[in-house]
């Protein structure tokens, strides 16, 4: 793969990495209260919270001892998880923009190269057009001839 290439995906890594970390951020973060004249929200009624809450719910850690850790150790951990992730991808991309050829000369040497080029890849269009010419005519010399064995074996049967 080449440098550009690997540049792209790792520029695709970086637009990911960070994709994740603000829907993760955005996720667990905690409520936060609008304005203090915003009304709270009615609280549900006891007996209703205990009906709607399972059982399991209610003790799942004790219940789930496989459990890796808590959801606030998690949540806590995730930022800097993934901003550690994000740098690592950032010092990924700097290593290889430096492992970039250097331009040298400057501009005007860039742009000599760039009309020496044009002109090779001009040298090799017209070649290429001569021989797809000198194609087109060899095909339809072929065609002409299948045409006329055809014909001449057409002429060779006589009708029973």
């Amino acid at each position: 793969m080449d440098i550009i290439s690997q540049l792209q995906e790792q520029v695709n890594t970086i637009a990911a990495i960070a994709f994740n970390t603000f829907g993760t951020l955005q996720r667990d973060a905690p409520p936060v209260r609008l304005s203090p004249n915003y009304p709270e929200p009615p609280a549900p009624a006891a007996g209703a919270a205990a009906a709607a809450v399972p059982p399991a719910a209610t003790n799942g850690a004790a219940a789930n001892p496989t459990t890796e850790e808590s959801p606030s150790n998690n949540t806590a951990e995730q930022p800097k998880l993934l901003s550690a992730e994000l740098v690592k991808a950032a010092k990924q991309f700097d290593a290889l923009v430096a492992a970039l050829p250097l331009t040298e000369g400057g501009e005007e040497a860039q742009l000599k190269r760039i009309a020496e080029l044009q002109a090779e890849n001009d040298v090799v269009g017209q070649e290429l057009q001569k021989q797809l010419e000198a194609a087109e005519k060899e095909l339809k010399q072929v065609q002409e001839l299948f045409n006329e064995a055809a014909d001449n074996c057409l002429n060779l049967k006589k009708p029973e």
